[in-house]
């Protein structure tokens, strides 16, 4: 697949819904990672597969290009198995970064997080944007990133780094303003590798393609899910506190199975989307996240309840709990105590070439709304 020609085949195959092999699909990846085609097919190529919808083969192979030719490689030293959380993006309904939050939750709670994010493609803050606010060296190598979840319970790789993916994985994320493949495909080549981890799509159609992708890439145990708005066609790529989540569950033996979940099943009240909308200013919304992980929102509200069920999924994943209304409680116990707050500032110390300066940054914020 060496010319511009071959290339403009295959997207032709892709407009015309055909379905790529998972070799088609690396082969098609490794060319754009390259940068062996122009940036106008690169970029049809990309639009493509997304309009058609991608195929479980198309997203392993997308995935098996990143990891094998611009993934750094780490294994931090935990003594335990580590887990990541993350979103797709590309969801029509946007929260505020519940994941981030439920992530250092769950690090408070005992689990290791190895963390792979990018910045806002398709939302108002993305992973990468929230951590750097919140004082994380989000610029860091892949080394510093390991120390932290050993030290820390939690550290975020940059996908849009060069010091993670030294190829080219920024350049086409950093040019692109829709969603992709790469938003399943990029975010799945963690450095850290984590074979247990919790996933969640843009829509529900996704769930299965996702949850077998995982598993054909070697995760033992996953989460996958996509929650609903109810009596709207808005959804998000969280559990859902405003209806019903959607979701599969690998288990270690290999199986996949589906269920669904409704807020009233864990006694909860169905709650209006408006609630877990980001602020607009940046600034604003990070404040409002301080004030979230330090349990300073009300303990029935939307972004509290909706934080304590997606950490729930964590440590469902990571063995802490058995059910999700036990992972709620602990979610909850963490958040009072103090302790994912304690973990917050031990992350931003840990995960920084500068700790002093970072950890002004989060201690400014707290400050702004005490």
């Amino acid at each position: 697949m060496s010319t511009d020609k071959t290339f403009g085949a295959l997207i032709t195959r892709l407009i015309d819904k055909t379905d790529l092999t998972r070799d088609e699909a690396r082969d098609a990846f490794t060319v754009i990672l390259n940068d062996n085609t122009t940036a106008m097919q690169q970029g049809a190529f990309l639009a493509a597969l997304r309009a058609k919808g991608e195929t479980e083969a198309e997203v392993a192979g997308a995935w098996e290009a990143i990891f094998d030719r611009d993934t750094v490689k780490v294994t931090p030293d935990t003594g335990m198995p580590v887990v990541e959380n993350s979103g797709t993006g590309m969801d029509s309904f946007k929260t505020f970064n519940i994941s981030t939050a439920a992530a250092i939750v769950a690090a408070a709670a005992g689990v290791p997080m190895a963390r792979h994010g990018a910045r806002a493609i398709t939302s108002v803050c993305g992973t990468v944007d929230m951590a750097e606010t919140l004082g994380v060296d989000v610029a860091c190598d892949a080394d510093l990133v390991a120390r932290s979840i050993k030290d820390a319970g939690i550290g975020l790789f940059n996908g849009m780094s060069p010091t993670i993916h030294p190829m080219a994985l920024g350049r086409i994320l950093s040019q692109i303003h829709f969603g992709s493949t790469l938003n399943i495909a990029a975010s799945l080549a963690n450095p850290a590798m984590p074979r247990f981890g919790v996933r969640g799509v843009y829509a529900r159609e996704m769930i299965d393609p996702v949850v077998r992708v995982m598993k054909a890439i070697g995760y033992r145990q996953a989460l996958v899910f996509h929650g609903a708005v109810d009596g709207t066609n808005k959804g998000m790529d969280e559990a859902s506190v405003c209806g019903t989540t959607w979701y599969a569950q690998l288990g270690e033996d290999g199986t996949v199975d589906t269920f669904r979940l409704k807020p009233s099943e864990l006694g909860l009240a169905i709650h209006n989307p408006a609630d877990l909308a980001p602020e607009k200013d940046l600034a604003r919304e990070s404040r409002r996240f301080v004030a979230l992980i330090r349990g300073q929102e009300n303990g029935t509200s939307a972004r509290r309840q909706a934080l304590e069920l997606n950490t729930a999924l964590i440590l469902k994943v990571a063995g802490k709990v058995d059910t999700i209304p036990t992972g709620m409680a602990l979610a909850g116990a963490t958040i009072d105590s103090g302790n994912a707050y304690a973990t917050l500032e031990n992350w931003v110390t840990t995960q920084n070439r500068q700790p002093e300066e970072g950890l002004a940054r989060l201690r400014r914020l707290k400050n702004a709304i005490n």
